[in-house]
């Protein structure tokens, strides 16, 4: 039985600055650890995958974002930051005054695609900018 959502991996191509990107998300600094050559070749078929991660929490949530930086990496996909891209699209963070986070991160250099929008649906608020690399990220306001 599973049991629960774990956590997300990310790689990076600068470790310091996407934790710090990940800190003004209001996550914390967790574990971190050079990256073991022999552990990771017989967990994921790698050669030499060395490295670092950090791990980081946020305190409204379990799981956690990992954070991975390798030594030979392979190139990020020109498009890893568009919406219509197959595979893991983004990660989104629930907030309670979308306006106020959107003015908080523009006033850090964050840049955002496009406004704030509204599902009529569900009167949900969505907002979409990027992260570090390029990373797809999302901030949404559920109505009360």
């Amino acid at each position: 039985m599973i049991t629960r959502i774990d956590h997300l991996n990310i790689v990076v191509s600068d470790l310091e600055k996407s934790k710090e990107f990940f800190l003004l998300l209001g996550c914390t600094e967790g574990i971190s650890s050079d990256l073991d050559t022999s552990f990771l070749e017989k967990l994921t078929g790698i050669r030499c995958a060395g490295g670092r991660f950090v791990a980081l929490h946020h305190p409204e949530s379990d799981l956690s974002i990992e954070l991975l930086k390798f030594d030979t990496p392979l190139p990020a996909d020109e498009n890893i930051g568009h919406a219509n891209r197959i595979g893991l699209r983004h990660l989104a963070f629930a907030v309670s005054d979308i306006e106020a986070e959107v003015q908080r991160l523009r006033s850090h250099g964050v840049e955002f695609i496009g406004e704030i929008q509204t599902w009529e649906r569900t009167g949900k608020k969505l907002i979409y900018f990027t992260g570090p690399d390029g990373i797809l990220l999302e901030f949404a306001q559920y109505p009360e």
